[in-house]
């Protein structure tokens, strides 16, 4: 048990440690809440280039697009280039780890790999285990845009039209609920056809047959760079609204831990200055007592 400074200094400590995090659950809460806003806004344009894509699939059976699997099947990749979405700074529980390990994961299971960061944390990470990477996106995470979408999205298309990487996969954190996220991992190019394929119970016999010029593969390439864009930016907010989800369980666990120390620092204070009381009064009333005597015994 400490003296009574010691334990008011560290109640003073604690108690400026709790509104550090406090301010910053607070942040984390506005940040979110602002993210879900910015992709409920652009999310139904997207989804209207999603919808366009299946209603060229509906009018034309045999599409060929370099960014589609073959109809026959997927064929072996040799090269993969991974995009992986972490945060710019911790304090946010295990986000960055769970996306970095399950990353570490994925791309070890290919000989040839390409890898592409989003986030300071990962950069720091990889680059102190030696890990090479291709590009790094730095501070895209904490303020995701369409405009820094469109940067990721033309440089992976870049890498995959001129043939240096055979699939782009994507990395990252999606929050299902405001306690659980989890990390996912998505083959971004090329895409499944299955998707965009129209179920045969849902056809219409009078649905409308197009005219595509100067080809329906062209109109497919133009859909595709926007469509990328979307995706990844649906990714980058996806992973920044699960990074400030675990940033304000984090530091609500801590404002909670920190007000039990409080409580348990404020009864220890309580029973130290007490007990100080105490030996003060027994000495005042032994010193009165011993004046007593001595009046007597002069007497």
């Amino acid at each position: 048990m400490g003296n009574i400074s010691e334990i008011k200094n560290r109640i003073s400590s604690v108690s400026n440690t709790k509104k550090i995090t406090n301010a910053m659950y607070l942040i984390s809460s506005t940040k979110l809440q602002k993210a879900k806003q910015s992709l409920k806004r652009t999310r139904p344009f997207f989804k209207m280039q999603e919808n366009e894509i299946k209603r060229i699939f509906q009018s034309e059976s045999n599409v060929n697009s370099r960014y589609f699997y073959p109809k026959t099947g997927r064929k072996p990749a040799e090269t993969y280039a991974y995009l992986v979405i972490t945060a710019d700074k911790g304090l946010a529980g295990s986000y960055n780890y769970n996306v970095i390990r399950q990353a570490n994961v994925e791309m070890s299971k290919h000989k040839k790999v390409k890898l592409y960061v989003v986030g300071e944390y990962g950069r720091r990470f990889y680059e102190k285990h030696g890990i090479p990477i291709e590009k790094s996106f730095l501070y895209t995470a904490q303020n995701p845009t369409m405009h820094r979408a469109r940067e990721i999205s033309s440089i992976l298309l870049a890498e995959y039209d001129e043939g240096r990487v055979d699939e782009i996969r994507v990395i990252y954190s999606d929050m299902e609920n405001d306690l659980v996220s989890t990390v996912k991992k998505m083959n971004l190019i090329p895409f499944e056809r299955k998707p965009f394929l129209t179920p045969a119970s849902e056809k219409n016999d009078k649905d409308i047959h197009y005219k595509f010029y100067p080809s329906v593969t062209e109109v497919i390439d133009q859909f595709i760079p926007g469509y990328v864009a979307g995706f990844i930016y649906g990714a980058l907010v996806d992973s920044f609204s699960a990074e400030q989800n675990a940033r304000m369980n984090a530091m609500n666990s801590a404002n909670k831990n920190a007000q039990e120390i409080l409580e348990k620092l404020q009864l220890e204070y309580n029973s130290v200055r007490q007990a100080a009381i105490t030996q003060e009064i027994t000495e005042v009333s032994a010193g009165a007592k011993a004046q007593k005597k001595s009046h007597k015994g002069g007497a």
